[in-house]
């Protein structure tokens, strides 16, 4: 079994996964990098890692398969033996007018859905026997504030992060209490997601009138994920916004 703490971070290629994997490193964690497509971002995590001396291991997986999430884990038992934080980070997203219902297609909601609200189970699911073990097996979701509000990039969006942040909850009662399950809600977060549809300026503005008025940047949601994975104990099923004052 592996001396050091594991954790595995989904979606760690970029933004808030590779700065969530970057504090855990700096925790002393060994740390499982996960990615879907970005391999060449997801070497670039790993190297980063590397030089804050964890071991590492790469792992290609698309969270919404089921079968490839056990796969993953088995590979995490079979190298390691340990799994003690999972954090659920891995999301997508597309940007869709909320009154536009007929843009919203079948296809798009099922993929949304898949990755963002399924992925996360399956990979909750084919854990928690490693969890367990742990002596503070954690769970933290990557949720959003979107999930509250039903403000968000699309109705499907919104719709899976609202679900995430529930079965949080029902998940922290079933799994309590050796595995605690918890998700941070950010709010806009200064990332490549956002570039897509604003600039810069554009994103200040939009956070111009918030208590705190500026957006989340990763390493933000990073200490919040840290928090709720080791700096808590007694915390379970509860959701975290992180969106500087906006849903208060």
């Amino acid at each position: 079994m592996n001396e050091n703490n594991v954790a595995l971070v989904t979606g760690s290629a970029t933004g808030v996964g590779r700065a969530c994997a970057l504090r855990l490193a700096e925790e002393g964690f060994d740390i499982v990098v996960n990615y879907s497509r970005s391999q060449a971002e997801a070497e670039e995590t790993k190297a980063l890692l590397e030089e804050e001396g964890a071991s590492v291991l790469l792992i290609q997986c698309d969270v919404s398969d089921d079968a490839a999430v056990k796969s993953m884990i088995a590979e995490i038992e079979s190298e390691w033996g340990r799994l003690d934080v999972l954090v659920n980070n891995a999301g997508t997203t597309e940007f869709i007018e909320h009154k536009d219902l007929d843009a919203l297609s079948e296809a798009t909601w099922d993929r949304i859905i898949s990755v963002n609200l399924k992925g996360p189970f399956f990979c909750i699911r084919a854990a928690t026997h490693l969890l367990r073990e742990s002596e503070f097996g954690a769970v933290v979701n990557v949720s959003s504030t979107a999930g509250i509000t039903g403000q968000g990039s699309s109705v499907a969006y919104c719709a899976s992060k609202g679900g995430l942040n529930t079965m949080t909850k029902s998940l922290a009662r079933a799994l309590a209490p050796e595995i605690r399950v918890n998700s941070v809600c950010p709010g806009p977060i200064d990332s490549r997601w956002l570039k897509q549809v604003m600039t810069d300026e554009e994103l200040s503005e939009r956070t111009a009138d918030f208590p705190i008025p500026r957006p989340a940047q990763p390493d933000d949601i990073a200490d919040t994920v840290l928090y709720l994975a080791l700096g808590t104990t007694l915390s379970t099923g509860q959701l975290l916004v992180v969106d500087g004052g906006r849903t208060m």
